[in-house]
Order: structure tokens, then C-alpha cells, then sequence
């Protein structure tokens, strides 16, 4: 659905980094990769890691989550947002969406906020998800935040490129983590970025990143650290997709107004997401299909896709439903586990071909002949 877009110029990055010598962790590419993230996103300061996830947790670390404390997290996610609060002995209490845009709800984020709060329980922070890449609603969030004296970490994994009211993704709350694994908007193969405006934030980071390493001649550890520093490899790979980056957000942007196309006449379907994307990165383009209306349902389509080799995929399982986390506290409206049951995401990244686009187009049109 989203496979890496590489080419000469990212070639060139990479032949660069192995000829300076600089192969093992840190070098003159993670330096330019950091500053160059930063701009983009409005940063102060960026720091180049192993994962996406690592920047959660280093977040996290800093934001004060630790065992005896909640971290609430959208139920609408990826795995790996909740893990993240795991790995620092928090709780994740998990809050419903907005079934417009999927992203985390304004509103029963506030009653779940003032329920723990006169339970008495401590939350560590809020985490949001840009989910698909469109940008979470941030201003109502923070407002919300800031009333409650507790800190916001924005989920910017998949929103890289994305804008919501003149600000970049990834420039929202305390902290921002960005992924660049090989499905997203950018790759570095693996990597992602810890992104803040606060210098000291930024500098712990890279130093629990490094093994917490005392800046002394011998080793020498007076806390646990970790490692998850980026390579100079990994982060000359990311320089040449930063410069790439706008053509292709205009590459997937154009498969999903061919999908709006496509679709704009089928009754009982709609493209998640599209009312106001005019500033999303269109990092996946899925559909909601009420079967009722459309007179055949979600899984009819992927099946035929599949017969075809095409790839398509359900949207994320709601963290709420997953095995792992069934004593979690949860706020649920129910919305997840609709987008949930109705959604489709179809294939999205700007590396497919004219000939790749043709064949999907004409294997849904004769889906959507067979059926109307």
C-alpha cells in the first residue's frame, strides 16, 4: 500500500555517507538530517532515532510517566503508541475518536480527563495520533491540556508534510515523534525523530539515546539509557527523501482525488478523511463503505484486490479490542470500532507506476460494474 519511493538521488546520499566513513552511529549526515527535520517542522530541535517508537518513550520518559501514573492515548492507533507508555511502567487509558477524522475526541477527552482527575489519578500526559496523516485537533486538545496542568505529545508518525491552521505537523505539544519506517510518508528503512522546541528536552534525549554515556575519557553510567541513536547511513537516506518530500506528497495526494473520482458516485461510499484534507499529507487513502447503502461491504473489495496481488487493508484495530490491553481503562463511543468494521485503505505510496495505478483502476471498475 505504501512501499518505499528511492531513487538516484537518495543513491548518491547514501554512496556520500559510506565513502566520508562515517558508517557506525552519529556523523555529519545526523547532524544535517536533525536540523533540516527541525526547520520543516517548525522545530527548535530534533533529535534522529532508531524508531518512531523511541522517540514515544524517550517523550514519555521526560513527560514523567512512570508505574503509578496514566498516559491517555487515542484507541485509534498503531500498537506502537500504546507500547510506548508500557515500556515506562505507565498505564495507557484509552479515549475514543472523532468518527469524521478519526483522530483522538475533544470532547470525551475532557470528561475522561476530569473523571481521572477527581478519581485522583496522575496523567502523565495526552497523546495524540495524526491518524492517516491528518493532523489531530490540537488547539481544542492543548486548551483542554492546559486547564489540566498536563502535557501533550503529539503522534506525528504519520503526518510528516501535513499542515492544520499554518502550523507544520509535528510542531504541536511538548514533544512530537515522527517515523520514517519503510511505509511511510519518507523512509530511512527504520528511524524516526523526537521533535521539540525545548533544548534541554533535546539534549536528554541524546543522552539516554547513547547508552546514558557520562561525558567522561572511561564509561561510565549513573542511569540506565538506550540505544536508540540513528545512523549517519540511515540519516543520508532521510536527507535525500527530505528534499523529495514535496513531490511526493503531490503523488499520493493524486491517487486520492483518483479515488474520490472513482468513487464520487457509488452510493454508501465516501473517502475517509477527504472534507478539509487540503493540508493533509494523504499518507494512506481509505474508504467508509456502509454496506447497506453501497449494497456490498468492505471485505467484497479487498478480496477482489487480492485475487489481483493488490494490497489493501483494514484501518487500525481499536487498542480497546486488543487482547493485550483488555484490563485497560478505556472511554468508548463507539466510533473506533465503526471505522473499524467499515473502512478499506487501498494502495497510497507515490512509488506506484502509471501501470501499477492502471491495474488497480481497472480491476475496482469492474468490481464496481459487477456489483452496481
Amino acid at each position: 500500500m505504501s512501499s518505499p519511493d528511492v531513487g538516484e538521488l537518495e543513491e548518491s546520499f547514501l554512496v556520500d555517507a559510506v565513502r566520508s566513513g562515517w558508517i557506525a552511529p552519529l556523523g555529519p549526515h545526523v547532524d544535517g538530517f536533525e536540523s533540516e527535520l527541525a526547520n520543516r517542522c517548525g522545530r527548535g530541535h530534533a533529535v534522529a532515532l532508531s524508531s518512531g517508537t523511541a522517540a514515544l518513550h524517550l517523550a514519555l520518559l521526560q513527560l514523567g510517566a512512570r508505574p503509578g501514573t496514566s498516559v491517555i492515548v487515542p484507541t485509534m492507533t498503531f500498537a506502537a503508541t500504546a507500547n510506548a507508555v508500557v515500556y515506562t511502567g505507565a498505564s495507557p487509558v484509552f479515549v475514543d475518536c472523532d468518527p469524521f477524522s478519526g483522530n483522538l475526541d475533544p470532547e470525551l477527552l475532557g470528561f475522561a480527563m476530569s473523571t481521572l482527575s477527581a478519581e485522583g489519578q496522575t496523567i502523565a500526559a495526552v497523546m495524540t495520533v495524526d491518524l492517516l496523516g491528518k493532523c489531530a485537533d490540537h488547539d481544542a486538545i492543548e486548551a483542554l491540556c492546559d486547564r489540566h496542568g498536563v502535557p501533550v505529545l503529539e503522534d506525528a508518525a504519520e503526518s510528516l508534510g501535513s499542515v492544520d491552521r499554518g502550523r507544520p505537523a509535528g510542531s504541536f505539544g511538548a514533544a512530537a515523534a515522527l517515523s520514517f519506517n519503510g511505509n511511510k510518508i519518507m523512509t530511512t528503512s527504520g528511524g524516526g525523530a523526537l521533535l521539540t522546541d525545548d533544548a534541554d528536552f533535546a539534549a536528554r534525549a541524546r543522552y539516554l539515546s547513547t547508552q546514558a554515556r557520562q561525558p567522561v575519557e572511561f564509561y561510565e553510567h549513573t542511569e540506565v539509557g538506550y540505544n536508540y541513536r540513528m545512523s549517519n547511513l540511515l540519516a543520508a537516506l532521510g536527507r535525500a527523501q527530505l528534499q523529495r518530500l514535496d513531490e511526493m506528497l503531490a503523488r499520493r495526494r493524486e491517487h486520492r482525488e483518483r479515488y474520490a473520482r472513482t468513487f464520487e458516485r457509488v452510493e454508501g461510499v465516501e473517502v475517509f478523511q477527504r472534507d478539509g484534507d487540503e493540508s493533509d499529507n494523504c499518507w494512506l487513502t481509505s474508504l467508509l463503505v456502509d454496506p447497506k447503502r453501497a449494497g456490498w461491504e468492505r471485505q467484497d473489495l479487498s478480496k477482489e484486490l487480492a485475487a489481483g496481488n493488490i494490497e489493501s487493508r483494514r484501518l487500525w484495530k481499536p487498542m480497546h479490542l486488543q487482547p493485550v490491553f483488555r484490563e485497560a481503562r478505556a472511554f468508548i463511543s463507539g466510533a473506533a470500532e465503526r471505522l473499524f468494521a467499515t473502512g478499506l485503505t487501498l494502495p497510497s505510496g507515490s512509488a506506484l507506476d502509471e501501470s501499477d495505478v492502471e491495474r488497480i483502476d481497472c480491476i475496482i471498475g469492474n468490481f464496481l460494474d459487477r456489483v452496481s
